[in-house]
């Protein structure tokens, strides 16, 4: 700001005193940032600035003091150029768009010395990518721990110690975490929390080879007086489950080391073997309150420690080693195994609680991971990308680190520096990255030819990642199926008809929507209303084709979850091939079944796909009164010849006849319980009929002896007597007693007249001697 930038000065020729003095001055140009004193000077409002105005024009009057005006007149205010040691052209905000590839971040970039107090020797610029507010600290794919490891080719022997509840963790369920959906499950321990993992999960009996990975991220511990900085933090413990306090295996933080416990078992080693038992690496990722991924390989009596994908190098006295003796064998003693705490058996609770946050927590036994798998795992899929090696010219050099969030450069050339910084890019290769600010930083130094450093002013920006365009994923079908019982019995394809689709809107005119069959999906659920009932309802997968994918499933009461990131035609071939199993559909009218997918650790959801099952019910009988309109598999008809009953031949094969010593009938399957009663009665009447006629005519036959001396004596032989009953003509009269009908066909009657009490014994007789016994052998419908 100036008090006095120029004065003007105005004259009048006037003689009198009123019109010959200037009053005042003005000036006549608008939006000026000037002002214009009564003496004609004229000074800034506001500081100026050559990138905005190079010169400013303005256009000055004077009024006397009868106020009459001037001719304007023009005074010109050239602003210098201040020379400010710095980049120039680079751009406070960078726009990137998700699937745009590699984009440079300062194309424009001009480094001005302004001439320098000394004599320039060495320049340096390092350009810095921020990231540690996004996830585990870089932009990574959002899968679970299952998907994140199959993508990158891990062992499949590898247990999830800390999978999602959703998936039937029981165990993980009251731990704090979590609820985006922009990366996956991270668990919190506030050193109050832990988690006791099954042992149907976990064989608790480590080999001599084994991997444990996960993502830690802990605070930086108090001061070294402080008790709690030589506490022990536990990440994993297998320890002893009663009477005793021994720690077998874990892996703890302490005083900012890493330890790894491995105790020998007693059948591992004799008792007089001194080994490794304790390895304790010292690095400044354990607590600088960062997301580092760590992997512990094991290769007794080697220790390998992997820290982001890099394998750790050891020094003279990094890691320490301690040796120890193996444990004594200890009978009836187990051991529990506890994530975020250790069990002390003696006082029965746990202790040495974690203070931090994990994730993605496995342990592989019998086998070490791969290497690559370990990098894979920590990859990050935004990264800074060095210029090409061509534009190096001679005495300049070009650096980046591991996680390539850093790219430095430097040398003698000013001309060839400015060219590499403008050609720094970034990339998001993710297809969905998470959107928002990532924080650029520009630092530079120039180092003069006498030793001192010339601090070049630090260059902040950002890069700003748009909101991608959020898929829509589809799930299409015939929605509503009806079978029969015994398609239920041998199982129904479900979602045979189903088709998955993945599409994506873009806003450019006249564009489609754009299907890619690369699109993957890595969770698919099943609900059933109501519940499975367990004890006759379940589903068939296809395992084999869910091994070789490596394709995952959960099954529980409410129905099954289908989990593993994986392409969405491969989720359709498994989908048609799921049966559902009923073994009594009689029970049911339908069942409907809601299926939803979702890609990126629920991030993107589908719609939610309705499957309703109707179950065929048979048909009611039809009338008996309809004339010769019988069905062959309810009604059997009953022929007794020669003393003899035995059942003719039926038109249909459903129904096996049996002897009525057995007390068994024939019904169908779906004949309810007010069925089977009606049935036991009719049963009853008849043979309470049969032995009553059978009483009748033995009686008459004793009478009729003497005078029929070569008649042959009367048996009734029961052996082979077999009647089928119809339970459904007793529906209409459940509580009558149904009489016996004569057949339509019959000329013949049997309706038990001949056993009336009112007839004398030689009437009885008499009709015996002319019937000679003979069983009305026409047929008897029940």
């Amino acid at each position: 700001m100036y008090n006095n930038i120029v004065q003007v000065k105005a004259e009048d020729r006037d003689c009198t005193p009123k019109y010959s003095d200037i009053c005042k001055y003005e000036i006549l140009t608008p939006d000026q940032p000037f002002t214009i004193d009564s003496e004609g000077r004229i000074k800034n409002t506001e500081p100026l600035s050559w990138e905005r105005s190079h010169n400013h024009i303005l256009r000055v009057v004077a009024f006397d003091c009868g106020m009459k005006r001037s001719k304007p007149t023009n005074v010109n205010i050239k602003v210098n150029e201040v020379c400010h040691i710095g980049w120039k052209g680079v751009y406070d905000r960078i726009e990137y768009v998700p699937e745009s590839g590699q984009q440079k971040l300062f194309p424009s970039a001009r480094l001005d010395l302004c001439d320098v107090p000394c004599k320039p020797e060495k320049l340096s610029a390092r350009i810095t990518l921020a990231t540690g507010h996004i996830g585990k600290g870089c932009d990574r794919d959002t899968y679970s721990v299952e998907s994140q490891r199959k993508l990158c080719g891990a062992n499949t022997e590898s247990v999830d110690l800390l999978p999602t509840p959703e998936l039937g963790a029981t165990w993980t369920r009251n731990l704090p975490m979590d609820e985006g959906r922009e990366s996956d499950q991270i668990y919190e321990f506030d050193g109050a929390t832990s988690v006791v993992v099954p042992e149907t999960i976990l064989n608790h009996n480590l080999t001599d080879n084994f991997t444990v990975a996960f993502w830690m991220k802990h605070e930086p511990f108090p001061e070294p007086n402080h008790t709690s900085h030589h506490m022990k933090e536990h990440i994993i413990c297998n320890s002893d489950d009663h009477v005793h306090n021994r720690h077998h295996y874990s892996i703890f933080v302490r005083n900012c080391r890493l330890i790894l416990l491995l105790r020998r078992e007693f059948y591992q080693e004799r008792p007089s073997i001194f080994r490794p038992a304790e390895w304790r690496w010292k690095l400044p990722e354990v607590c600088d309150n960062q997301w580092h991924h760590f992997a512990v390989s094991v290769k007794f009596p080697e220790a390998f420690l992997y820290i982001d994908g890099q394998v750790f190098r050891v020094t003279a006295n990094n890691p320490e080693v301690i040796d120890d003796w193996p444990l004594h064998p200890m009978k009836g003693v187990n051991t529990t195994f506890v994530v975020g705490a250790c069990w002390q058996g003696q006082e029965n609770k746990t202790q040495f609680n974690f203070h931090g946050y994990l994730a993605g927590l496995s342990l592989l036994r019998g086998k070490t991971e791969n290497p690559e798998v370990l990098s894979c795992l920590h990859q990050c899929k935004e990264s800074l990308e060095e210029p090409s090696t061509d534009l190096l010219e001679p005495g300049m050099e070009l650096m980046t680190n591991s996680e390539k969030t850093q790219v430095t450069m430097e040398g003698n050339n000013k001309e060839n520096l400015e060219k590499l910084v403008s050609n720094v890019m970034y990339w998001n290769s993710r297809k969905f990255p998470t959107p928002g600010r990532r924080n650029l930083y520009l630092d530079t130094v120039v180092m003069c030819s006498n030793g001192k450093p010339q601090k070049v002013p630090e260059v902040k920006s950002y890069v700003m990642v748009m909101q991608p365009e959020e898929p829509s994923i589809g799930i299409n079908g015939t929605s509503n199926l009806a079978r029969e019982y015994e398609a239920f019995k041998e199982g129904i394809e479900l979602f045979n008809t189903i088709s998955l689709t993945v599409n994506q809107n873009h806003e450019e005119e006249f564009s489609d929507v754009v299907v890619t069959t690369d699109d993957k999906v890595d969770k698919c659920s099943v609900q059933v209303y109501p519940p499975l009932n367990p004890d006759h309802e379940y589903f068939r997968l296809p395992q084999n084709l869910m091994k070789h994918l490596r394709v995952h499933h959960r099954d529980h009461k409410e129905g099954l979850v289908i989990y593993g990131a994986d392409k969405i035609h491969n989720y359709e071939l498994i989908l048609r091939q799921i049966l559902y199993f009923n073994r009594k559909p009689a029970y049911y009218l339908n069942r409907a079944f809601k299926l939803v997918c979702s890609e990126l650790n629920d991030r993107f959801v589908s719609n939610e796909y309705m499957q309703t099952l109707t179950v065929i019910h048979p048909r009611a009988e039809p009338s008996r009164e309809v004339e010769n309109h019988v069905d062959p598999v309810h009604v059997a008809h009953a022929q007794v010849n020669e003393h003899k009953v035995e059942a003719p031949k039926l038109k249909s094969g459903h129904v096996n006849t049996k002897g009525l010593d057995s007390g068994e009938t024939v019904t169908k399957t779906s004949a309810s319980h007010a069925m089977t009663v009606i049935i036991v009665v009719c049963v009853g009447f008849l043979v309470s009929m049969i032995v009553l006629g059978v009483i009748r005519i033995r009686a008459a036959h004793h009478r009729t002896q003497d005078s029929r001396e070569d008649e042959q004596e009367m048996a009734w032989d029961d052996s082979s007597l077999t009647i089928t009953v119809n339970p459904m003509e007793q529906i209409d009269q459940p509580n009558k007693a149904q009489p016996l009908q004569e057949d339509e066909d019959s000329d013949s009657s049997d309706d038990g007249s001949s056993y009336h009490d009112g007839e004398s014994s030689e009437e009885e007789t008499e009709k015996v001697k002319e019937r000679e016994l003979e069983w009305d052998n026409s047929n008897i419908s029940f």
